[in-house]
């Protein structure tokens, strides 16, 4: 099994450029002290959820630890998932709402330093800026993205008690009747949703077993 920086490092080289510097100045905004979930795991589970879905059409080949090989199928909307993928929580503040908006600003400024078209850039960022709901995606690429950021949402009792746990240390800065207020809303709002997945694939793959963990949590919080 290859680490996640070893993977990253592969999807990186095929889809999005071949400048190391700007991989490394991104990946260790992923490893800054104060996040535990949104770390470079989630972003790799990220892109492996992104494959998973593209694969449905198929569009993108499975990452290996040896050298990829060229990429088959829509390699444009691969390409741009996998970079709407790297940049989607490159700035993470708990105490911010503007982190989707930060960050897409971020992904413009490397991408179009790497020598991204400009539509190509515009894509990316309007996906990345979509994740601050994940709701009404334009596009293939943003339905991806937004379906594969909220996977964990049906993971397994323990892999999504590990994903609220991480999110909960990040927000450690809020009191733990404010945390109960707000995350009962977000949870609220998922099980509002006459979906919470956009895409076929995430409903079939994550859909009841997300409103099961959603519901269990929101019981917990009364």
């Amino acid at each position: 099994m290859v680490n996640n920086e070893t993977e990253l490092w592969l999807w990186w080289q095929r889809f999005v450029g071949s400048d190391r510097a700007t991989f490394d100045a991104l990946i260790s905004r992923h490893r800054e002290a104060h996040r535990r979930y949104h770390t470079e795991t989630h972003v790799a589970w990220v892109l492996r959820h992104c494959r998973e879905l593209l694969d449905d059409r198929p569009a993108l080949p499975a990452i290996t630890s040896n050298a990829p090989d060229a990429p088959s199928g829509d390699h444009d909307a691969s390409r741009l998932v996998v970079a709407a993928a790297f940049w989607h929580d490159a700035v993470y503040d708990p105490t911010s709402s503007a982190n989707e908006h930060h960050s897409a600003q971020l992904a413009a400024r490397d991408l179009g330093a790497l020598g991204w078209e400009q539509p190509a850039v515009e894509r990316v960022v309007r996906a990345i800026e979509g994740t601050a709901t994940h709701l009404d995606p334009a596009d293939e690429v943003e339905a991806v993205l937004f379906d594969a950021d909220l996977a964990v949402l049906g993971a397994d009792p323990q892999g999504y008690r590990s994903y609220v746990d991480g999110v909960r240390f990040e927000y450690q800065h809020v009191a733990d009747e404010a945390w109960r207020v707000g995350r009962a809303a977000v949870l609220h709002s998922f099980l509002g949703r006459d979906s919470i997945y956009a895409t076929v694939g995430g409903r079939q793959r994550w859909q009841t077993r997300a409103v099961a963990n959603l519901t269990a949590e929101l019981a917990s919080l009364n």
